[in-house]
């Protein structure tokens, strides 16, 4: 298979997609928070490159489907402190080894999880959508956990408002964060080939989820999701702390 990855890890990583993909096309958000620290599991070379490319693809989609209840004022304050938050993550991952890459994943997702469960209530205000924005933007690129720290100004919008705009968000940040880790060395050849391997789970995440937008009780899943993901981070802080 493509390098050391196999075939199991590649039919594993489609799955989790295919679950993040969907999550996302009826939430807003998710693939990143379900799907990633899966991903890491399955296999670290999925993360972040692999990961961020697929959320690209996946954003384009939901970006055509939701296109018209897009408003663009309150998303560009959100992308003008992802451009921040998105440097500082590339300038961080100049400086760390594969083993200083797990621990800082694992803090991070375990960071992202916190954020989820405070219970902050934050005003989609132009302030505020620049601090997300800039703390999205760090986390995405590192982790490809961008959404809750964005997620938290949009919890009181209405679903087509909230899929629309964190469309257009995530779309451009997931953009930035490509530029970001090219020159960094966490984009090549491999990981345009696992793109194309797993792209697939994220195609029919997103067609499934255009069949259950009005019927997948997302504030039922939302324990669960952030269970696993904080699972994950744990796993990947431990096997960090061993392999350092």
């Amino acid at each position: 298979m493509l390098s050391d990855i196999s075939l199991l890890q590649l039919i594993l990583a489609n799955i989790v997609l295919v679950a993040g993909a969907c999550l996302q096309g009826v939430a807003g958000y998710g693939i990143g928070t379900l799907s990633a620290p899966l991903m890491f599991l399955i296999s670290p070379a999925f993360l972040p490159g692999v990961m961020i490319i697929n959320a690209v693809v996946l954003n384009i989609l939901m970006l055509i489907r939701n296109h018209q209840s897009l408003t663009f004022r309150p998303v560009r304050y959100a992308i003008g402190g992802n451009v921040i938050g998105t440097g500082l993550a590339a300038i961080t991952l100049t400086f760390l080894t594969a083993q200083g890459f797990e621990l800082a994943f694992g803090v991070l997702i375990l960071m992202a999880v916190g954020l989820s469960v405070m219970g902050l209530r934050p005003s989609l205000s132009p302030r505020n959508s620049v601090m997300a924005g800039g703390v999205s933007g760090y986390m995405g690129t590192i982790t490809a956990v961008g959404g809750p720290p964005i997620a938290l100004i949009y919890q009181n919008e209405t679903g087509e408002l909230v899929r629309a705009n964190l469309a257009a968000f995530f779309l451009f940040a997931s953009l930035a964060s490509v530029v970001a880790l090219a020159p960094a060395g966490y984009i090549g050849m491999l990981e345009m080939k696992l793109v194309l391997a797993t792209a697939p789970g994220v195609f029919i995440g997103f067609w499934l989820s255009g069949h259950l937008v009005t019927r997948l009780p997302f504030n039922a899943l939302r324990p669960v999701i952030l269970s696993i993901a904080a699972l994950a981070g744990v796993a990947a802080v431990i096997r960090g702390v061993l392999t350092y």
